[in-house]
């Protein structure tokens, strides 16, 4: 085990404690955290939750679905004694603030402890409908004053739409400071996600090209093999477009698009991303039939299984009109990308799962080679692959080896499987390591949010206004509705993916 890290003493509070984020995520995030060394030397992990346990049954607990979903497999005898020993259970009930005096009567004898730099992590894994009242109890129970050694994380969906989205930025207002509020997404914590910023504003080969006078267009696509599973109920009340568009595939956006931070400081990279947002096109009723497309997937077969149609999952409306594919063309007005589109698309049961980001170069001003040398023409693309697989690769003209001058198309990769021995971290240990220490720059702001939705709020009020009579309209195991294929192939482009490769 590596040497502990000089982290302030630090109690994580996990409201949710029971509960699916926290034994599939968070506690194998905070254990392989422990193991490599990045755990203050004093710690405390305090689960809550309405259900009544022991410590012992607890660490229990915690141990079979670290041992189920940590990325280092099960968990080592020495390490695992010594880590437990940090864990705590504390039967709270958020409808019943009585029961947080037993929390604060914990927080405060650990406190006394570790000394008075103990910083306090307040985790809400848990829905958001109950945020407010954590926040009011937290608050009533003085345990928030603490501005410099007190925060708050929250995850999406930080609102429902613009209006409950500012009305929960007032809530958390009174109660914390900005700098106390972590509103996480998981998306930006990716290694590949992060790797974006080192990427552009590390190196000079590509920022002097980064712009309207040598892109083309820009597409992002998130897709999912997957369908609702068991969050039938919350997906009904949410959608492509509030679940992806408006926060995951946004932030991406951001990403491409914003201008060089002056530092590597999070409130000057958060304004840069605010920058980009404020910059977007907003749409207007009359144009969303032209720049949006919406679907819902009906029943088919994927890896030689029979899957059922979104109206058919369990918790879903027998008529729903909840879209479960979103692609939009968005527009950033700026001098640096001004008529240069970008091409957003997610949705759930198509063709295979992957993420990535591709920037589609102009072509050459002039074609000196014959058309008989060109086996395959393709203009220049950058790929940035999120998953699957973890790569940038820039596609480009070269000649192929023979006596003849013909040129195709070849990848110059970077692959971080085959650069790094090492694994990478998870997402949610990046960004649990970087909310103890205080590090907000992969964290949402409170204007961010909101500009995104009021960038999306056009789109959603047409839609739940007028029910799409083409429900279901693209079969599971597609790549989603004709229309999206349309909407690209109108301005001469097409959707870009990778070809899957077999691992061993």
């Amino acid at each position: 085990m590596k040497k502990k890290s000089n982290l302030n003493p630090t109690i994580f509070v996990i409201f949710g404690g029971t509960g699916d984020l926290n034994k599939r995520k968070l506690a194998p995030a905070l254990y392989n955290l422990y193991t490599e060394g990045y755990m203050p030397e004093k710690f405390s992990i305090i689960g809550t939750g309405r259900t009544s346990f022991s410590d012992k049954k607890y660490r229990e607990v915690i141990l079979e679905n670290v041992n189920k979903f940590s990325r280092n497999g099960k968990v080592k005898d020495e390490s695992w004694s010594e880590f437990e020993k940090n864990i705590l259970y504390c039967a709270t009930d958020i409808t019943t603030p009585e029961t947080f005096e037993n929390l604060k009567s914990t927080i405060e004898r650990l406190q006394d402890e570790y000394g008075k730099e103990t910083q306090i992590i307040y985790y809400l894994a848990v829905a958001p409908n109950f945020f407010p009242l954590i926040a009011e109890c937290l608050c009533k129970y003085k345990l928030t004053e603490d501005e410099d050694n007190s925060r708050i994380v929250i995850e999406k969906p930080f609102g429902h739409d613009l209006e409950s989205a500012k009305e929960l930025n007032l809530l958390l207002s009174k109660i914390f400071t900005e700098k106390q509020i972590y509103r996480i997404d998981h998306y930006l914590g990716k290694e590949a996600v992060q790797n974006m910023m080192a990427f552009r504003f590390a190196n000079s080969l590509f920022e002097p090209l980064w712009n309207r006078s040598y892109i083309e267009h820009v597409q992002i696509s998130v897709t999912e093999q997957l369908g609702v599973g068991d969050r039938g109920g919350y997906y009904e009340g949410a959608g492509a477009l509030r679940d992806m568009i408006q926060n995951h595939l946004l932030q991406l956006l951001c990403l491409v698009g914003m201008e060089a931070p002056i530092s590597f400081d999070a409130d000057e990279i958060r304004n840069r991303k605010v920058e980009v947002l404020q910059a977007m096109r907003p749409f207007k009723a009359e144009e969303i039939s032209a720049n949006v497309v919406r679907g819902q997937y009906s029943k088919g077969w994927i890896q030689g299984q029979e899957v059922p149609g979104y109206r058919s999952e369990n918790g879903v409306d027998k008529n729903s009109n909840t879209e479960t594919f979103a692609a939009v063309k968005f527009f950033i007005d700026n001098w640096r990308w001004q008529g240069i589109p970008f091409y957003l698309r997610t949705g759930k049961r198509l063709n295979q799962t992957s993420s990535i980001i591709t920037i589609q170069f102009k072509d050459v001003p002039h074609h000196i080679f014959s058309a008989g040398a060109t086996e395959t023409w393709q203009q220049n693309r950058l790929i940035i692959s999120i998953q699957p697989e973890m790569s940038i690769r820039l596609q480009v003209q070269a000649k192929r080896p023979g006596l003849k001058m013909v040129l195709n198309p070849v990848d110059m990769v970077f692959d971080y499987k085959g650069t790094y021995n090492t694994d990478n971290p998870e997402a949610y240990e990046t960004l649990l390591l970087d909310a103890m220490n205080g590090d907000q720059t992969l964290f949402m702001r409170g204007d961010q949010v909101e500009v995104a939705w009021e960038l999306v709020m056009p789109i959603i009020n047409a839609w739940e206004s007028k029910k799409s009579l083409a429900f279901p309209n693209y079969q599971a195991d597609s790549w989603g509705p004709e229309e999206a294929e349309a909407l690209i192939a109108k301005d001469g482009f097409h959707w870009f993916t990778l070809p899957l490769k077999d691992r061993d």
